[in-house]
């Protein structure tokens, strides 16, 4: 079984910036760790991920703004927001894909007001 456990939301003015982390634990091997969002009235989307070997999938809705980043031996994913947005204002939901399986975190909201 995999936990995860997010951090770093929160409320932000347009322009600023917000890190969000996630620590997982379990049985992690050979995965792909990253984040998705959900705004309101809207389904959830890739914002980006990582994968063991360091290759990353970016939205092109945040790349050059947003960087995702991993800590192998602390099993720890990143993302750096920065110029953030108002419509980048969603729910972050933390995912892990081990093989077999996925797991998503409870959530964390970050918030961008104008």
């Amino acid at each position: 079984q995999v936990q995860l456990v997010e951090s770093g939301g929160g409320l932000v003015q347009a322009g600023g910036s917000l890190r969000l982390s996630c620590a997982a634990s379990g049985s992690i091997f050979s995965n792909v760790m990253g984040w998705y969002r959900q705004a309101p009235g809207k389904q959830r989307e890739l914002v980006a991920v990582i994968s063991s070997g360091g290759i990353t999938n970016t939205a092109d809705s945040v790349k050059g703004r947003f960087t995702i980043s991993r800590d192998i031996a602390k099993n720890t994913v990143y993302l750096q927001m920065n110029s953030l947005k108002p419509e980048d204002t969603a729910v972050y939901y933390c995912y892990v894909r081990v093989p077999g399986n996925h797991y998503w975190g409870q959530g964390t909201q970050v918030t961008v007001s104008s």
